[in-house]
């Protein structure tokens, strides 16, 4: 053990002593070997044999044709050919101002960035680069990189990259070359590290501190402002830089939450709520959702102190999570991520009758829900267990959202709904079904007689009701006549999922809801449902006529 240790720190040492990170020599050193001539080195540096003479002139070599071997030669940084950076992805306010340039432009996908460059990702914004080795370096949310010097050696994948990191975190993933001198550094102002083949996260924090995680591969690091050791890190380990410049010790990462509980599949519409197992001694959660599996497309990064975290939901498609713990100090652990499907769309009906255990009529029972915009079709199903292993009823209907159970016999049943939308090529895509709703099928009780009938002051009204959500959300509603809500008529905040409207002049409405989370988080609205209001019968003194069972009739 000690002599991997020893081991290690000579490595490490080595790396940091590269030309690189050493601002006095701004050289490469190499020692002569038999056969080495200044053009073959000029070539293999410089990409191009004529500048043997730069190399001589530089190293005051008396005699080009004669290299003495064991020797060193510098080979002058400010020689080696530059290369340039490409941007492959941006989300939101992504900004880079060029060599020279007075203010900041939007960073644009396959925008070539020269040495000089300096890269900034705003809040909830992210941007990957990619170096000219292929190295890909995520800049994430609030971040402000400076792209210091990009080298190359002459030969492909030879890159000499150095960054300056002066906000927030990247995360870089460097492929491993077996034999290659290219070499990526990053700096912060307490810190630098060299990296040959790895996967890891540097942040700094806004106390001045430098984290650095390694994931794969190893990561040197070395004060810039004090006299510690340099310390190599290996996959799984991490430290903290002291904003005096201090290295604290190597410890091994926190371990990978487990996301096998998750579900594979998310229906919701409005957010991803994820429940983890709790990690020991974790202080934290950090939890980044993106479109590709190597985490280069980046759409959503969120911290939370609980164990249950919720997110924006993105839209309907393929996606993946990476979700990490980080310790008391903040240094992230190790990553776990899973791949899921996000299908909440087309948005399920809401629910009008046979809800929260309602009592339907014997031989009367209608199982009413709204239209959904966009949605052509329905599935309805209805089931004595709340599973549905074995349906009972399970139909399509095209255009009203209702089912006709009126064989069903007197007993407990459940039921759900789900919209279904034709696609361009003319194949149906069905949304996920709603919530399972349980209801009842009982005969009336006797019908009273004439005498006892008698007026009724008003309908009861339009009910609605929709699936709660997690504890303390609520509800915005509102009411239009026309689809675009230009003008809403009512616009109402809930406690609860369940509206009744108020008296409704005869036509077409359209609803649409909005979830508020506890967190500050606003759903966006959902797809507007419609629902017609009928003209209600009157006798000659201009009220309503009710039916037996006290509903007011309406119109045919």
């Amino acid at each position: 053990m000690a002599e991997f240790l020893r081991r290690g720190r000579r490595w490490a040492a080595a790396l940091l002593a590269c030309p690189l990170l050493a601002a006095a020599g701004q050289a490469i050193e190499h020692r002569v070997r038999p056969g080495d001539t200044l053009e073959a080195l000029s070539s293999h540096y410089l990409g191009s044999a004529r500048l043997w003479r730069e190399l001589q002139r530089h190293n005051r070599v008396p005699d080009p044709r004669r290299l003495q071997p064991g020797s060193v030669l510098q080979i002058p940084l400010e020689l080696l050919p530059r290369s340039a950076a490409e941007v492959v992805f941006v989300h939101g306010a992504g900004l880079v101002t060029l060599p020279g340039a007075s203010q900041p432009e939007p960073a644009l996908a396959g925008q070539q960035l020269p040495e000089g460059t300096r890269a900034q990702a705003g809040p909830g914004s992210f941007i990957s680069v990619r170096l000219a080795d292929g190295t890909v370096v995520r800049v994430q949310a609030d971040s402000d990189v400076l792209l210091e010097q990009l080298r190359r050696r002459g030969r492909a994948g030879d890159a000499q990259s150095l960054l300056g990191l002066q906000r927030g975190a990247v995360e870089p993933s460097v492929a491993p070359a077996a034999g290659s001198g290219r070499t990526l550094e990053i700096r912060t102002p307490t810190a630098t590290t060299a990296v040959r083949g790895t996967r890891f996260v540097l942040s700094l924090a806004p106390d001045g501190r430098t984290l650095a995680a390694v994931t794969e591969g190893s990561v040197a690091v070395a004060s810039r402002t004090a006299a510690d050791a340099p310390a190599l890190l290996s996959g799984g380990q991490g430290l903290a830089v002291s904003a005096a410049g201090r290295l604290a010790a190597p410890r091994p990462l926190l371990p990978a939450p487990d996301l096998e509980a998750l579900p594979a599949v998310f229906s919701d519409a409005d957010f991803l709520s994820l429940r983890l197992t709790p990690v020991a001694e974790a202080a934290a959660y950090q939890v980044q959702l993106a479109s590709d599996p190597q985490f280069h497309a980046v759409v959503h990064s969120s911290t939370s102190a609980s164990a249950e975290l919720r997110l924006p939901a993105p839209e309907d498609g393929q996606w993946y999570l990476s979700v990490r713990a980080l310790d008391a100090e903040g240094l992230p652990g190790q990553v776990a991520q899973r791949a899921i499907t996000v299908k909440a769309h087309p948005l399920p009906p809401l629910y009008q009758s046979g809800t929260d255990g309602q009592a339907l009529p014997l031989g009367e029972a209608l199982l009413r829900c709204t239209a959904v915009e966009g949605a052509a079709r329905y599935r309805l199903q209805v089931a004595s267990s709340a599973d549905f292993a074995q349906p009972l009823l399970d139909e399509i209907r095209v255009g009203e959202c209702a089912l006709d159970a009126r064989l069903l016999a007197p007993g407990r049943y459940h039921w759900r709904a789900a919209s279904i939308r034709m696609l361009p090529d003319g194949s149906a895509d069905q949304g996920p079904f709603g919530p399972v709703q349980p209801f009842a099928v009982a005969a009336r009780p006797p019908t009273p007689t004439s005498e006892t009938i008698g007026r009724a002051p008003g309908g009861t009204g339009l009910q609605l009701s929709w699936p709660g959500g997690a504890p303390g959300q609520r509800y915005r509603l509102q009411l239009a006549a026309e689809a675009g809500f230009a003008e809403p008529l009512v616009d109402e905040e809930l406690g609860e999922p369940a509206w009744v409207a108020p008296a409704l002049a005869p036509g077409l409405y359209y609803v649409r809801i909005q979830t508020l989370d506890p967190s500050g988080l606003r759903s966006r609205f959902s797809t507007a449902r419609r629902f017609r209001v009928a003209a209600s019968v009157q006798d000659g003194s201009g009220q309503p006529v009710t039916a037996s069972d006290g509903r007011p009739l309406s119109a045919p």
